[in-house]
């Protein structure tokens, strides 16, 4: 069974159903963390291991500042 994805912001993590609603709440959660970033796992269909993926907001948008496998 695929693990959920997750977000860690100011120190705690939070899961989401799916990856889609993760995206729809990101804002709300990038203007909720202390230090404007925030960083989401998770994994990808068809692929092994697991997924990271920094956020950061840039020009008032949510933008991926760094991305790769743990």
């Amino acid at each position: 069974m695929p693990r959920k994805p997750c977000v860690s912001i100011n120190g705690k993590q939070t899961s989401f159903s799916t990856y889609r609603e993760l995206k729809k709440n990101l804002k709300l959660l990038l203007d909720r963390s202390t230090d404007n970033d925030l960083t989401v796992y998770r994994e990808r269909r068809g692929e092994w291991g697991e997924w990271f993926e920094r956020w950061s907001m840039i020009q008032g948008k949510p933008k991926i500042t760094k991305q790769g496998w743990m």
